[in-house]
């Protein structure tokens, strides 16, 4: 009776790959990039950063200012969208076609380079009547531009309020797939949730539960829209934030709804960047970044250059400071020792998750882990048998 049953939450919960997850996803209007852009935001970061050097010394808790400013000059942008959406407007559709088109040329010229983004790709317009044939020919137009799906690409859509809009986006995936000669599941997309009705449905269910089931492996992650949430859950728009009480709800649905799925969650982010007063948005971001992380929200958008330096610096800051306390008691654990706490296989799996990140996002470098191996990490995170010799 049961065999099926395991089939079925194996099937729809096959726990992480090994895929690692970027600590951001920086947006970028379609009207204002270039193949530069990341290398540009990297550039008017330092600066930034130099600028204030003294508020983010007081910020660094970990002394990680120096590895921040260094990842800034050679690698500031781990995952980018180049945007249709609200950071870009309603245009004519010959302005439109023409930066779609230039889109595509810039996700080609990104995947050829190796300092470039790991991931990027698009936010198209939604799928509601009035947007849709407009979101569905600038991703095409997009990808023929580009040549087809580069690796590394995924596109995200906006304002997703029904689960059969993912069966739609799954059908529109398949036939991209046909027609550019592509294997299955090629084409991945992620759902950006900002309605409160992909929360709650009418008739009381959770959607983003069955969205994840709908999508077939392809959903590679959900996104929050911060302001468009808050706004519809008639937030007043002084109190529109991260931290927001309806924003901790909707976010804690969407990671208990993605818990061993494999899909990454991300957070949202925050309109105040650091232009008429830095320290204080310097400041600001610094602590909600922190303040996800603490959450369980290992990614968050960044609208602006001076985003990515309190990113990276809270980012690092945190893993420094979690791998310093998990190392010591996964070394207990695998030699059988309390260590002064009794750690279960649970935790440990925890534990060495969060080392993964701290390796994987350059906190911390494999050779600071004493004897624990990527692959002893791995195995603990899975739950399998240590590796040999391990």
């Amino acid at each position: 009776m049961l065999d099926p049953v395991d089939a079925e939450l194996l099937a729809r919960y096959p726990g992480p790959d090994r895929r690692a997850q970027p600590i951001h996803t920086a947006y970028v209007s379609a009207d204002r990039v270039t193949a530069e852009t990341p290398v540009a935001w990297g550039a008017a970061a330092t600066e930034l950063l130099d600028r204030h050097h003294d508020l983010l010394a007081e910020l660094d808790s970990t002394r990680s200012l120096p590895a921040v400013r260094d990842r800034l000059q050679r690698n500031p942008i781990q995952d980018l969208r180049i945007d249709f959406e609200d950071g870009y407007g309603f245009r004519s559709d010959d302005e439109e076609d023409k930066a779609a088109i230039t889109a595509g040329a810039v996700l080609s010229a990104w995947a050829e380079q190796s300092d470039g983004p790991a991931s990027f790709g698009i936010r198209t317009k939604g799928l509601a009547d009035a947007e849709r044939h407009r979101a569905l020919r600038t991703l095409e137009l997009v990808l023929d531009a580009a040549g087809g799906v580069p690796a590394g690409f995924v596109f995200t859509v906006p304002k997703i309020r029904a689960a059969e809009q993912v069966s739609a986006l799954v059908a529109l995936s398949e036939a991209f797939e046909r027609g550019y000669g592509l294997a299955e599941g090629t084409l991945r997309f992620e759902l950006q949730i900002e309605s409160p009705q992909a929360v709650i449905a009418a008739d009381g269910t959770t959607p983003i539960a069955r969205m994840i089931g709908l999508a077939g492996g392809r959903c590679s992650g959900l996104h929050f829209g911060t302001y468009d949430y808050t706004a519809a859950c008639g937030i007043a728009a002084p109190d529109q934030a991260l931290d927001h009480p309806a924003a901790d709800y909707a976010k804690s649905v969407m990671q208990a709804a993605a818990a061993q799925t494999g899909v990454w969650i991300c957070d949202g982010s925050t309109q105040i960047v650091p232009d008429t007063e830095p320290e204080a948005a310097l400041r600001n971001h610094h602590r909600l970044v922190t303040r996800s992380l603490r959450r369980g929200y290992y990614q968050g958008w960044d609208m602006h250059p001076g985003h990515l330096i309190t990113r990276w610096l809270a980012t690092y800051e945190f893993f420094r400071q979690a791998t310093a306390i998990a190392v010591p008691r996964l070394q207990a654990y695998l030699e059988r020792r309390s260590g002064g706490v009794m750690d279960e296989p649970a935790t440990a799996e925890a534990l060495a998750a969060t080392v993964l990140r701290g390796v994987n996002c350059g906190a911390r470098g494999a050779g600071e882990l004493g004897d624990l191996t990527i692959e002893v990490l791995q195995a603990l995170v899975s739950r399998a048998p240590i590796p040999q010799g391990a």
